[in-house]
């Protein structure tokens, strides 16, 4: 079975969508209309802007949306069989299988970026990687520690991100790394994501994701919240919503996918971010990037 996955943030480089926006009526068309719903001419930023200007948080989840879903749309014989996403690139696997019309999607996912950077500005907080443990350790060091951290992207074996309150991060990372890890490192990231300091942000996405039409799907979604396939629109709606405190379980999704047949992974999107984790959960997947 054809499987798709699609890139989150942290993925984007610059001059991400150009060749696809002079290439591709269709492309160019999309972009045009993304300028156009954003209020900003997001593609300059994108085909020209600098690293800085692409990391800003209201750039950076719409232009990697933008990039995976318009590129899906210009591929020959795109026809997913199972779907999949790592945190912001959930809302293009639920384009690409149509559960979201690509209007509606965008706008939630701007929503998205706004909410979580007024989130992350209450409290500061930052996220870690942890390389070298086993997730059952990381899980295990994280509850002792005082303060919020938790797991919060369990993205292939021997590789978990944690995430939190900055001075309960930086804790458990002296801890992880005498329980054993080989790094634990924090993260150039602008907040804990995928935890319960997104709370304010899960909220406001919560109204804006209640008030979007969801379709029924034409293949099933692995959802980050359950690494499982779901095919119900409301369901899908429920977990989405869950999505930005709880963590993304990447590696249980994978794990499943191929349990239940997947037989090629196609990454879409910026960067090899997918293939290259794919490959660690299961060294004989199949692996292609769009």
């Amino acid at each position: 079975m054809n499987a798709y996955v699609f890139p989150g943030q942290g993925a984007q480089f610059t001059g991400m969508g150009k060749d696809l926006y002079e290439n591709s009526a269709v492309a160019k068309e999309m972009f045009e209309k993304a300028n156009e719903i954003l209020g900003f001419r997001i593609t300059d930023i994108m085909f020209e802007g600098t690293a800085e200007e692409l990391k800003e948080t209201k750039v950076t989840q719409p232009a990697v949306f933008l990039h995976s879903v318009i590129l899906a749309k210009t591929l020959e014989d795109f026809k997913p069989e199972m779907v999949a996403g790592h945190s912001l690139g959930e809302f293009s696997a639920l384009v690409a299988n149509g559960t979201l019309a690509f209007e509606d999607a965008l706008k939630l996912v701007s929503q998205r970026a706004m909410a979580m950077q007024k989130a992350c500005e209450i409290t500061p907080s930052t996220m870690a990687a942890v390389l070298g443990l086993e997730d059952n350790v990381v899980e295990q060091v994280c509850a002792t520690i005082d303060g919020v951290v938790v797991a919060a992207n369990y993205n292939c074996p021997g590789q978990l991100v944690i995430s939190g309150e900055t001075t309960a991060v930086e804790k458990a990372c002296e801890a992880l790394k005498e329980a054993g890890a080989k790094r634990a490192l924090l993260l150039p990231v602008g907040g804990a994501f995928h935890s319960p300091m997104m709370e304010p942000a899960r909220e406001e996405l919560a109204a804006a994701i209640e008030a979007t039409t969801f379709n029924t799907p034409s293949c099933p979604v692995y959802q980050n919240v359950t690494a499982n396939a779901v095919s119900d629109a409301n369901e899908i709606k429920k977990n989405l919503i869950l999505q930005l405190t709880a963590p993304v379980k990447w590696t249980q999704s994978v794990e499943q996918m191929i349990a239940d047949g997947a037989s090629l992974f196609t990454e879409v999107g910026p960067g090899k971010v997918l293939v290259g984790l794919i490959k660690k959960i299961n060294k004989d997947a199949e692996t292609h990037s769009a």
